[in-house]
């Protein structure tokens, strides 16, 4: 079965407006997730502004304009939300401007335009590459970014100095960053 229009367009399926957005929302919550979790550093945070912006999207569903794609508009406004948040909180959030925010969603787009209806299809470029990293580097980036350790207890885990599991995450970034760019043919990341 083919899925549902992925914009509001769909409205000739026999669907409410309701129907459509749960439709939507499902599609595009994991970019939402994503896309907050860089620009926000605490986990509680992510998750309420990832509630807040479906709640302020459906409020302001009449205003959509359904000739446009969903996942860009939710990304906005989950960024008016963030800048909103970050002049309350300025300690508990990363120094992102509006400028970073731009960049940030200008690559969410590029990533959206990949292959694949699901986030997890999308991943399976990053999947190989993280398997053809050599162990020492797949391992660092694993447990970093899987099992979210601080750098303190991932050296103490790995059995390394601070400043070699600096290195070892860094050049293994960038080797996923390299694998990514040839696989998939993203433009280069100005560091």
């Amino acid at each position: 079965m083919q899925p549902v229009s992925r914009e509001l367009g769909a409205a000739e399926a026999g669907l409410t407006s309701k129907d459509l957005f749960e439709i939507l929302v499902r599609e595009h919550a994991d970019m939402l997730s994503v896309y907050l979790r860089c620009a926000v550093r605490d986990p509680a945070l992510v998750d309420d502004l990832f509630q807040e912006t479906l709640l302020t999207a459906w409020k302001i569903l009449p205003r959509f304009d359904r000739t446009r794609p969903f996942g860009p508009w939710l990304r906005g406004i989950a960024a008016k939300l963030v800048l909103a948040q970050r002049r309350k909180q300025a300690k508990s959030m990363m120094t992102l401007d509006e400028q970073m925010l731009e960049h940030l969603e200008s690559r969410h787009a590029a990533f959206a335009r990949l292959p694949g209806d699901l986030l997890d299809d999308k991943l399976d470029s990053l999947r190989g590459c993280l398997q053809a990293l050599a162990s020492p580097y797949r391992e660092a980036v694993e447990l970093r970014y899987r099992e979210e350790l601080s750098n303190d207890r991932l050296a103490e885990r790995l059995a390394i100095s601070a400043e070699a599991l600096k290195k070892r995450l860094q050049r293994g970034r960038a080797k996923l960053l390299a694998c990514l760019e040839r696989k998939l043919a993203l433009p280069e990341v100005a560091p």
